[in-house]
């Protein structure tokens, strides 16, 4: 027996014994097929074959063979869990929670929505579904891969690497990761787990709660009862499962599952085709606050999602603005009320999201790490793509971070191809190329003129653009009549002899003449080291380059300038399932930033900025990191990261970045916690997030920098359903009285049914 299962035993004791629930009898078994065993509490093997009518107590673990099942049901309130082959649990009952902490296989759960007031959990190495009263199928993987499958109700399913947390309704699968990825997608029937008793999906029209017989056998039980094996083969070895070749977010492959399911049947598992989302509450636009009601359905055909966002927004004087629903000046306001589509999962042979892009890697992120680009949702709507294929052992994906700014002189997109040499060497290859075609796209332009709001004098005509003397009479403008513009500098508008020569100032900035690109190319490879129960380890390389073509105009001056990283080695591991680390030793020459382009990316791309006397400084995300010469310096250094999982408490992510030569020192930290909701009664979710890039002190919290984003989100459950969130961001920007925050804030009444 390992450390971790030692001291997993020991906690547990310890814990049921000052709850006073230690050895009590929570559940029974019904029914049996196959070599079935029990490992009670204390004890170091699977040592006591399981008959029908068995008692399980808390604490008990069970494991299924390679060719059986067991039905269990619980006592008090007929909840019942199936399990498939090859499955190795444990049953833990406290006060308030009823787990199931799954190491591998299939289980199938009807909890039932009467009796006892208990939180009903799956609980993984790498997951937690939370739920009271539903049907959901948990498939869990020893590679760090879980699949759940929504059959009725709805079901919160928890990462507790990444901290990110969704809901799982019917009809829908959810995969967590151990790299801190949670993807849902539409589920196909054919690709739900198999009742063990019928061979058909899990269906809604069996019910919990009904009456088990004196001695917990039920009337379908089989009556002869399973003969325990000898000693020496009691302990089954488990099939060991294939290596996941490359262990990253955006590639991890759905699991296999254990047996081969049935072809589809009419109705399995299609769950809910419509699901309908409602939110309350206010949001803060351009500085003005309204009062917010939006109307979020779901629509799901199959592996086809549909996510419609459709949102109005009304103003203290009851007024509603206009500017969403503008089809006839803004057709691309069409585009805005679909908040995504998306086309199956990543690690199938296809698959595509349009909208909404929450979190973006590519490959092992040392050019992009976590890219999203809702950082700023509702204030900018931006409308990704992100599509990929996998065909044997190669693999191919490319994103575009907003399509929206392809008429503006482009977008951030990125590329990425991968090849692995064969299952039995599996060295995978991959190389990136990332660009910015237009980082000047990135400025707000309401009116479409190409001169952003921040240099339009008319940020709402786009006829117009300049006022030399303030007026609010326009310049002499292309079409414009004379008898509508200034023409003498004196204000009355009538030209006579002692009127001054009129100078007017020049046109300004303009995104069309304009150009500001910043790329990106990358070569990793990577390979699966060492796994056991204990550890796994992979290893890898990447070498990337970022290069920024010089600007020269009237308005700006940017040097070109490029650099190269080298990361040798990198290490991923995890360890005793619930600890995650990452290290690499990173080498920097001349301009360079690992993850340049960042879940931050979208609000430091460019930067304007008000400087006394009234010019208007532009800055674009590679200026601000390298207008310090010292920035060109080539130096050394490591990254580490970690996270946990304290005893399902809470959960625990941080990275720290130090990089230095000679005296010179750059230093990043991001951080990140969340607090399990379910030991707080009315809690629903609590996180809270810090991230600082590329400062001399991360740490200097009393003096943020233009790299700072922070933030927090907290929901208050009013009642069964429905929650109240409160969800605050706040970054920087210097307005040209020196650096003031920025701060986002929406509160809303999210509704589930």
């Amino acid at each position: 027996m390992g450390r971790s299962s030692i001291t997993k035993i020991l906690l547990l004791s310890i814990v049921l014994a000052a709850t006073g629930l230690q050895g009590e009898t929570i559940a029974r078994v019904a029914k049996v097929s196959g070599k079935v065993f029990v490992k009670r509490l204390g004890a170091s093997e699977f040592n006591e074959a399981v008959a029908p009518g068995a008692a399980i107590n808390n604490g008990d673990a069970l494991k299924v063979g390679d060719t059986g099942f067991a039905v269990v049901i619980f006592i008090d309130d007929r909840s019942i869990v199936k399990v498939k082959s090859n499955t190795e649990f444990q049953f833990i009952d406290t006060e308030n929670t009823r787990s199931i902490d799954i190491d591998v296989g299939t289980i199938i759960n009807h909890v039932a929505k009467q009796g006892r007031n208990k939180t009903f959990r799956v609980e993984t190495p790498t997951s937690v579904a939370s739920v009271k009263g539903t049907i959901f199928s948990a498939v869990v993987d020893p590679s760090g891969v879980d699949q759940f499958f929504g059959t009725e109700g709805v079901v919160e399913v928890f990462n507790v690497i990444s901290g990110q947390s969704v809901n799982l309704t019917a009809g829908m699968k959810t995969i967590s990761n151990a790299l801190g990825s949670l993807v849902s997608a539409p589920a196909a029937p054919n690709e739900y787990p198999t009742d063990p008793e019928t061979g058909q999906p899990p269906s809604t029209e069996e019910t919990t709660g009904q009456e088990q017989p004196e001695g917990g056998q039920t009337e379908e039980a089989p009556t002869e009862e399973v003969q325990p094996q000898p000693e020496a083969e009691t302990e089954e070895t488990l099939p060991e499962t294939e290596e996941v070749p490359e262990a990253q977010p955006e590639e991890t492959p759905p699991t296999e599952q254990p047996e081969t399911v049935p072809e589809e049947t009419e109705g399995g598992g299609e769950g809910k085709p419509f699901n309908m989302g409602l939110g309350i509450g206010s949001v803060t636009i351009d500085g003005v606050i309204y009062n917010q009601f939006a109307f979020r359905p779901e629509l799901k055909f199959g592996k086809l999602g549909v996510g419609l966002d459709l949102v109005i927004y009304i103003d203290n004087d009851g007024n509603v603005r206009k500017n969403e629903w503008d089809f006839k000046n803004d057709p691309g306001q069409i585009l805005d009320k679909i908040l995504y589509i998306r086309w199956g999962q990543k690690g199938d042979p296809f698959w595509a999201k349009w909208g909404a892009l929450d979190n973006v890697t590519l490959g092992y992120g040392g050019l992009v790490s976590g890219y999203s680009n809702m950082m700023e949702f509702p204030t900018v709507r931006r409308i990704g793509v992100s599509t990929g294929v996998q065909m044997g052992n190669l693999g191919a994906e490319v994103f575009f971070g907003n399509i929206k700014d392809f008429s503006r002189g482009g977008t951030l997109m990125g590329l990425r191809s991968t090849y692995r040499i064969s299952k039995s060497f599996p060295l995978t290859i991959g190389a990136n190329f990332v660009m910015d075609m237009n980082q000047f796209s990135g400025l707000k332009d309401r009116d479409g003129d190409s001169y952003p709001d921040i240099f339009d004098d008319f940020p709402d005509d786009k006829h117009l653009w300049n006022d030399t003397d303030g007026d609010g009479i326009p310049d002499p403008h292309p079409g414009l009549d004379s008898s509508q513009a200034d023409i003498d500098a004196d204000g009355d508008n009538v030209y006579d002899p002692l009127d001054p020569v009129v100078n007017l100032k020049a046109d300004p900035f303009s995104i069309t003449d304009n150009k500001g690109l910043a790329m990106g190319y990358g070569l990793d490879i990577g390979y699966p080291i060492f796994k056991n129960k204990m550890i796994s380890l992979l290893a890898y390389s990447e070498l990337n380059m970022l290069n920024f073509p010089g600007i020269h105009t009237s308005t700006l001056n940017r040097p070109a300038r490029s650099g190269m990283g080298i990361t040798v080695p990198g290490i991923q591991a995890t360890i005793l399932k619930f600890i995650h680390a990452k290290f690499e030793y990173r080498i920097k020459q001349d301009y360079f930033v690992p993850q340049f382009f960042d879940q931050a990316y979208d609000l430091t791309r460019v930067i304007a900025q008000y400087q006394e006397g009234g010019e208007t400084l532009i800055r674009t995300r590679d200026m601000i990191l390298f207008e310090d010469e010292t920035s060109k310096i080539n130096t050394k250094g490591y990254y580490g990261m970690a996270s946990a999982d304290l005893l399902n408490i809470a959960s625990f992510g941080a990275s720290y970045t130090n990089m230095v030569a000679d005296t010179i020192e750059f230093n990043s930290f991001t951080a990140q916690v969340n607090l399990n909701a379910d030991l707080v009664p009315k809690l629903s979710v609590a996180t809270a997030y810090y991230v600082r890039n590329n400062d001399p002190n991360p740490f200097d919290f009393k003096h943020p920098s233009e790299n700072t984003v922070l933030g927090y989100r907290l929901g208050y459950e009013v009642s069964q359903g429905v929650s109240l969130i409160w969800d605050f961001r706040q970054f920087y920007r210097d307005s040209g009285n020196g650096l003031e925050p920025v701060k986002q804030t929406s509160i809303e009444t999210a509704f589930n049914f």
